[in-house]
Protein backbone atom coordinates (compact mmCIF):
# COMPACT_ATOMS: atom_id res chain seq x y z
CA UNK A 1 0.00 0.00 0.00
CA UNK A 2 0.89 3.57 -1.06
CA UNK A 3 1.84 6.34 1.90
CA UNK A 4 2.53 9.45 2.28
CA UNK A 5 5.68 11.40 4.51
CA UNK A 6 3.79 15.25 4.79
CA UNK A 7 5.73 18.03 5.81
CA UNK A 8 4.74 21.43 7.33
CA UNK A 9 6.27 23.34 4.36
CA UNK A 10 3.82 21.82 1.90
CA UNK A 11 6.41 19.14 0.33
CA UNK A 12 5.41 14.90 0.54
CA UNK A 13 7.50 11.98 -0.67
CA UNK A 14 5.67 8.68 -1.01
CA UNK A 15 6.40 5.07 -0.37
CA UNK A 16 5.37 1.68 0.82
CA UNK A 17 3.95 1.59 3.69
CA UNK A 18 4.89 -1.41 6.72
CA UNK A 19 4.32 -1.59 10.63
CA UNK A 20 1.20 -0.49 11.68
CA UNK A 21 -1.32 1.17 9.42
CA UNK A 22 -2.10 4.52 11.86
CA UNK A 23 -1.61 7.88 10.99
CA UNK A 24 1.27 9.54 12.78
CA UNK A 25 2.72 13.13 13.82
CA UNK A 26 5.73 14.14 15.26
CA UNK A 27 9.08 16.10 14.11
CA UNK A 28 11.04 15.01 11.49
CA UNK A 29 14.45 13.85 12.91
CA UNK A 30 17.88 12.15 11.24
CA UNK A 31 19.76 8.92 12.54
CA UNK A 32 22.99 8.62 11.01
CA UNK A 33 24.00 5.55 12.50
CA UNK A 34 24.88 2.56 10.11
CA UNK A 35 23.93 -0.19 12.28
CA UNK A 36 21.73 -0.35 15.63
CA UNK A 37 18.70 0.33 14.42
CA UNK A 38 16.31 -1.20 17.35
CA UNK A 39 18.47 1.13 19.82
CA UNK A 40 17.59 3.80 17.78
CA UNK A 41 13.80 3.47 17.44
CA UNK A 42 13.66 2.02 21.11
CA UNK A 43 15.69 5.21 22.86
CA UNK A 44 13.43 7.13 24.96
CA UNK A 45 15.40 10.32 23.48
CA UNK A 46 13.99 9.49 20.60
CA UNK A 47 10.38 10.18 22.19
CA UNK A 48 7.81 11.78 19.41
CA UNK A 49 10.07 11.63 16.55
CA UNK A 50 9.49 10.83 12.44
CA UNK A 51 13.37 8.39 12.77
CA UNK A 52 14.88 8.67 9.48
CA UNK A 53 17.01 6.32 8.79
CA UNK A 54 19.88 7.27 6.38
CA UNK A 55 21.83 3.44 5.60
CA UNK A 56 20.50 2.15 2.69
CA UNK A 57 18.82 -0.99 4.31
CA UNK A 58 17.71 -1.78 8.15
CA UNK A 59 15.96 -4.70 9.52
CA UNK A 60 18.04 -7.31 8.16
CA UNK A 61 19.00 -8.38 11.98
CA UNK A 62 15.63 -8.30 12.96
CA UNK A 63 14.56 -7.47 16.28
CA UNK A 64 16.37 -9.21 19.77
CA UNK A 65 15.79 -9.25 23.79
CA UNK A 66 19.13 -7.72 24.25
CA UNK A 67 19.09 -4.65 22.63
CA UNK A 68 16.34 -2.84 23.47
CA UNK A 69 17.45 0.39 25.40
CA UNK A 70 13.27 0.85 26.65
CA UNK A 71 10.56 -1.55 26.46
CA UNK A 72 7.90 0.59 24.64
CA UNK A 73 9.14 2.77 22.21
CA UNK A 74 7.83 5.88 22.15
CA UNK A 75 9.05 7.38 18.43
CA UNK A 76 6.36 7.94 16.11
CA UNK A 77 7.19 6.76 12.95
CA UNK A 78 10.25 5.13 10.90
CA UNK A 79 11.72 6.19 7.58
CA UNK A 80 13.72 4.24 5.26
CA UNK A 81 15.25 3.74 1.88
CA UNK A 82 14.66 -0.35 1.93
CA UNK A 83 13.97 -2.65 4.73
CA UNK A 84 14.47 -6.01 4.91
CA UNK A 85 11.36 -8.53 5.57
CA UNK A 86 11.15 -12.22 6.97
CA UNK A 87 14.50 -12.35 8.26
CA UNK A 88 14.66 -15.83 10.43
CA UNK A 89 12.02 -18.41 11.35
CA UNK A 90 14.08 -18.15 14.88
CA UNK A 91 11.88 -17.35 18.07
CA UNK A 92 14.57 -15.24 19.02
CA UNK A 93 14.55 -12.88 16.85
CA UNK A 94 11.27 -10.54 15.34
CA UNK A 95 11.40 -9.24 11.78
CA UNK A 96 11.34 -5.44 12.07
CA UNK A 97 7.86 -5.53 10.27
CA UNK A 98 6.07 -7.45 13.03
CA UNK A 99 7.84 -5.69 15.84
CA UNK A 100 6.57 -2.63 15.07
CA UNK A 101 2.95 -3.79 14.18
CA UNK A 102 3.66 -4.58 17.64
CA UNK A 103 4.26 -1.38 18.87
CA UNK A 104 1.48 0.71 16.93
CA UNK A 105 4.60 2.13 14.73
CA UNK A 106 3.99 3.39 11.61
CA UNK A 107 6.42 2.90 8.95
CA UNK A 108 7.22 4.16 5.25
CA UNK A 109 9.98 2.60 3.08
CA UNK A 110 11.26 3.11 -0.49
CA UNK A 111 11.65 7.08 0.43
CA UNK A 112 14.55 9.44 -0.84
CA UNK A 113 16.20 9.57 2.69
CA UNK A 114 18.91 11.89 1.45
CA UNK A 115 16.39 14.34 -0.03
CA UNK A 116 15.00 14.58 4.01
CA UNK A 117 18.85 15.40 4.99
CA UNK A 118 19.29 18.26 3.06
CA UNK A 119 15.75 19.75 4.12
CA UNK A 120 17.00 19.14 7.68
CA UNK A 121 20.12 21.25 7.06
CA UNK A 122 17.98 24.40 5.78
CA UNK A 123 15.18 24.19 8.49
CA UNK A 124 16.05 22.62 12.21
CA UNK A 125 13.14 21.86 13.05
CA UNK A 126 10.34 20.07 10.55
CA UNK A 127 6.77 18.79 11.79
CA UNK A 128 6.12 15.67 9.72
CA UNK A 129 3.24 13.31 9.42
CA UNK A 130 2.43 9.99 7.88
CA UNK A 131 -0.70 9.51 6.37
CA UNK A 132 -2.88 7.61 2.94
CA UNK A 133 -3.02 10.93 1.21
CA UNK A 134 -1.21 13.91 0.67
CA UNK A 135 -4.10 16.21 -0.71
CA UNK A 136 -4.33 20.06 0.60
CA UNK A 137 -6.18 18.84 4.07
CA UNK A 138 -3.16 17.10 5.10
CA UNK A 139 -0.74 19.74 4.86
CA UNK A 140 -3.56 21.96 7.03
CA UNK A 141 -3.84 19.18 9.37
CA UNK A 142 0.36 19.12 10.08
CA UNK A 143 0.67 22.94 10.23
CA UNK A 144 -2.18 23.22 12.55
CA UNK A 145 -0.08 20.33 14.67
CA UNK A 146 1.71 21.59 18.05
CA UNK A 147 4.81 19.44 18.75
CA UNK A 148 4.54 18.59 22.74
CA UNK A 149 6.71 20.72 25.23
CA UNK A 150 8.75 18.83 28.56
CA UNK A 151 8.61 15.43 26.49
CA UNK A 152 10.53 14.35 29.35
CA UNK A 153 7.70 13.90 31.87
CA UNK A 154 5.93 11.88 29.89
CA UNK A 155 8.60 9.83 28.84
CA UNK A 156 10.29 9.76 32.70
CA UNK A 157 9.30 6.83 35.27
CA UNK A 158 7.05 7.90 37.47
CA UNK A 159 7.91 5.53 40.57
CA UNK A 160 10.84 5.01 41.89
CA UNK A 161 13.07 1.53 41.13
CA UNK A 162 16.08 -0.52 41.95
CA UNK A 163 19.03 -2.06 39.57
CA UNK A 164 20.26 -3.33 42.49
CA UNK A 165 24.11 -4.50 42.93
CA UNK A 166 26.74 -4.71 45.73
CA UNK A 167 28.68 -1.20 45.49
CA UNK A 168 28.44 2.49 45.82
CA UNK A 169 24.49 3.70 45.62
CA UNK A 170 24.29 5.86 42.58
CA UNK A 171 20.70 8.08 42.36
CA UNK A 172 19.97 7.81 38.02
CA UNK A 173 17.80 10.91 37.69
CA UNK A 174 15.65 9.72 34.35
CA UNK A 175 15.23 12.32 31.68
CA UNK A 176 15.15 9.82 29.16
CA UNK A 177 17.32 6.61 30.08
CA UNK A 178 18.14 3.93 28.59
CA UNK A 179 18.67 0.59 29.61
CA UNK A 180 22.10 0.63 28.52
CA UNK A 181 23.36 3.03 31.15
CA UNK A 182 22.07 0.87 33.79
CA UNK A 183 23.96 -2.06 32.25
CA UNK A 184 27.14 -0.21 32.64
CA UNK A 185 26.98 1.09 35.83
CA UNK A 186 25.87 -2.95 36.77
CA UNK A 187 29.30 -4.64 35.11
CA UNK A 188 30.64 -1.88 37.88
CA UNK A 189 28.96 -3.22 40.26
CA UNK A 190 27.30 0.26 41.32
CA UNK A 191 23.55 -0.12 42.99
CA UNK A 192 21.08 1.95 41.04
CA UNK A 193 18.33 3.83 42.29
CA UNK A 194 16.51 4.97 39.32
CA UNK A 195 14.27 8.65 40.45
CA UNK A 196 11.85 10.26 38.47
CA UNK A 197 12.78 13.39 36.49
CA UNK A 198 10.95 15.57 39.31
CA UNK A 199 12.71 13.94 41.91
CA UNK A 200 13.56 15.69 44.93
CA UNK A 201 16.65 16.60 47.49
CA UNK A 202 15.14 14.11 50.01
CA UNK A 203 14.48 11.49 47.41
CA UNK A 204 18.65 11.55 46.77
CA UNK A 205 18.88 12.06 50.74
CA UNK A 206 17.16 8.50 51.74
CA UNK A 207 18.75 6.59 49.94
CA UNK A 208 22.30 7.59 50.53
CA UNK A 209 23.48 8.18 47.14
CA UNK A 210 27.41 8.37 46.69
CA UNK A 211 26.78 10.14 43.00
CA UNK A 212 24.00 11.58 40.88
CA UNK A 213 23.82 10.65 37.36
CA UNK A 214 21.50 12.68 35.37
CA UNK A 215 20.74 10.63 31.85
CA UNK A 216 19.88 12.01 28.13
CA UNK A 217 16.45 12.77 27.48
CA UNK A 218 14.55 14.14 24.45
CA UNK A 219 13.44 17.65 26.55
CA UNK A 220 15.20 21.02 25.99
CA UNK A 221 17.00 21.85 29.32
CA UNK A 222 14.79 25.35 30.15
CA UNK A 223 11.69 23.06 30.66
CA UNK A 224 13.73 21.10 33.63
CA UNK A 225 15.57 23.78 35.53
CA UNK A 226 12.59 24.11 37.93
CA UNK A 227 12.83 20.54 38.63
CA UNK A 228 17.00 20.34 38.72
CA UNK A 229 18.20 23.61 39.98
CA UNK A 230 17.25 22.47 43.86
CA UNK A 231 19.43 19.11 43.12
CA UNK A 232 22.14 20.90 41.99
CA UNK A 233 21.97 23.23 44.71
CA UNK A 234 22.12 20.88 47.10
CA UNK A 235 24.29 18.40 45.58
CA UNK A 236 26.73 19.96 43.36
CA UNK A 237 30.43 19.73 44.55
CA UNK A 238 29.44 17.61 47.09
CA UNK A 239 28.07 14.22 45.52
CA UNK A 240 30.45 13.44 42.82
CA UNK A 241 27.70 14.07 39.09
CA UNK A 242 27.48 12.70 35.63
CA UNK A 243 25.27 14.25 33.27
CA UNK A 244 24.80 12.47 29.83
CA UNK A 245 23.38 14.58 26.60
CA UNK A 246 20.31 15.97 28.21
CA UNK A 247 21.88 15.80 31.48
CA UNK A 248 25.00 17.58 29.84
CA UNK A 249 22.84 20.38 29.03
CA UNK A 250 21.42 20.76 32.26
CA UNK A 251 24.65 20.86 33.91
CA UNK A 252 25.65 23.47 31.40
CA UNK A 253 22.65 25.40 32.11
CA UNK A 254 23.19 25.57 36.01
CA UNK A 255 26.96 26.65 34.83
CA UNK A 256 25.65 29.37 32.80
CA UNK A 257 27.66 27.86 29.72
CA UNK A 258 26.48 28.73 26.63
CA UNK A 259 25.02 26.69 24.09
CA UNK A 260 25.14 26.77 20.06
CA UNK A 261 21.92 25.00 18.34
CA UNK A 262 23.17 22.34 16.22
CA UNK A 263 21.76 22.43 12.51
CA UNK A 264 20.56 19.46 11.73
CA UNK A 265 20.65 18.25 15.48
CA UNK A 266 23.24 15.35 15.95
CA UNK A 267 21.49 11.62 16.11
CA UNK A 268 23.69 8.64 15.42
CA UNK A 269 26.78 6.65 16.27
CA UNK A 270 29.58 9.21 13.88
CA UNK A 271 30.30 11.81 15.97
CA UNK A 272 34.45 11.73 16.48
CA UNK A 273 35.33 14.23 19.72
CA UNK A 274 38.67 14.37 20.81
CA UNK A 275 40.49 14.60 24.36
CA UNK A 276 42.09 17.54 24.74
CA UNK A 277 44.22 16.15 27.41
CA UNK A 278 46.15 13.14 25.68
CA UNK A 279 44.89 14.19 21.94
CA UNK A 280 42.92 10.78 21.90
CA UNK A 281 39.80 10.66 19.10
CA UNK A 282 36.61 8.87 20.16
CA UNK A 283 33.85 8.20 17.93
CA UNK A 284 31.30 8.51 19.76
CA UNK A 285 27.00 8.28 19.60
CA UNK A 286 25.04 11.63 20.24
CA UNK A 287 21.53 12.34 20.23
CA UNK A 288 20.61 16.14 21.56
CA UNK A 289 20.60 19.32 19.88
CA UNK A 290 23.10 22.03 21.13
CA UNK A 291 26.61 21.71 21.89
CA UNK A 292 28.52 24.31 24.09
CA UNK A 293 30.22 26.90 22.83
CA UNK A 294 33.95 27.20 23.67
CA UNK A 295 34.77 31.05 24.25
CA UNK A 296 35.01 33.43 27.23
CA UNK A 297 34.42 29.81 29.78
CA UNK A 298 36.01 31.12 33.41
CA UNK A 299 35.75 27.77 34.52
CA UNK A 300 38.68 25.69 35.43
CA UNK A 301 38.32 22.67 33.42
CA UNK A 302 40.45 19.74 34.46
CA UNK A 303 39.60 17.91 31.08
CA UNK A 304 37.78 18.97 28.03
CA UNK A 305 36.08 17.07 24.79
CA UNK A 306 35.89 18.74 21.51
CA UNK A 307 33.24 17.58 18.74
CA UNK A 308 35.76 17.84 15.66
CA UNK A 309 32.69 18.39 13.37
CA UNK A 310 31.48 21.90 14.73
CA UNK A 311 34.67 22.60 17.50
CA UNK A 312 32.00 22.71 19.64
CA UNK A 313 32.67 21.32 23.52
CA UNK A 314 30.84 17.99 23.80
CA UNK A 315 32.37 17.40 27.06
CA UNK A 316 34.43 18.65 29.96
CA UNK A 317 35.34 17.57 33.93
CA UNK A 318 35.52 19.78 36.81
CA UNK A 319 37.60 17.47 39.27
CA UNK A 320 37.07 19.99 42.34
CA UNK A 321 33.50 20.19 42.11
CA UNK A 322 33.45 16.25 41.16
CA UNK A 323 31.36 16.95 38.22
CA UNK A 324 31.21 15.00 34.58
CA UNK A 325 29.29 16.06 31.53
CA UNK A 326 29.05 14.85 28.16
CA UNK A 327 26.89 15.54 24.99
CA UNK A 328 27.74 12.03 23.55
CA UNK A 329 26.35 8.30 25.21
CA UNK A 330 29.96 6.76 26.94
CA UNK A 331 27.53 3.87 26.59
CA UNK A 332 27.13 4.12 22.73
CA UNK A 333 24.03 1.41 22.11
CA UNK A 334 24.01 2.41 19.43
CA UNK A 335 27.83 3.33 18.79
CA UNK A 336 31.13 1.75 20.07
CA UNK A 337 32.20 1.69 23.57
CA UNK A 338 35.24 4.58 22.71
CA UNK A 339 34.28 6.72 25.57
CA UNK A 340 32.87 4.53 28.34
CA UNK A 341 36.04 4.86 30.32
CA UNK A 342 33.54 7.80 31.55
CA UNK A 343 31.62 6.05 34.04
CA UNK A 344 35.32 4.54 35.02
CA UNK A 345 36.11 8.03 36.01
CA UNK A 346 32.96 8.58 37.35
CA UNK A 347 33.66 5.65 39.97
CA UNK A 348 36.67 6.93 41.14
CA UNK A 349 35.55 10.46 41.63
CA UNK A 350 32.78 8.17 44.07
CA UNK A 351 35.93 6.08 45.98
Amino acid sequence: MKRYLVLEDGTSFSGHDFGAGITSTGELAIQTANFGYQEAISDPANFGKILTFTTPLIGASGINPIDYESINPSVKGIIANDIAFHISDSNTFQDLDDFLKEKNIPGIYGVDTRALVQKLKQQRVIKASIMDTDDEHAFDQIRALVLPKNKTAQISTSNPYAAPNIGKTVAVIDLGLKHSLLRELSLRKINSVVLPYNASIYDIINIRADGIIFSNGPSNPEELKKDLAPIFDQFYGKLPILGIGLGFLAISDYLNLETFELQPPYNGSNFPVIDQQNHRIWQTAMNLGQLVFPENITLNFSRVYYDLKSDLLAGYVLEKEKCIATAFNPEGSPGNFDADSIYDQFVRMME
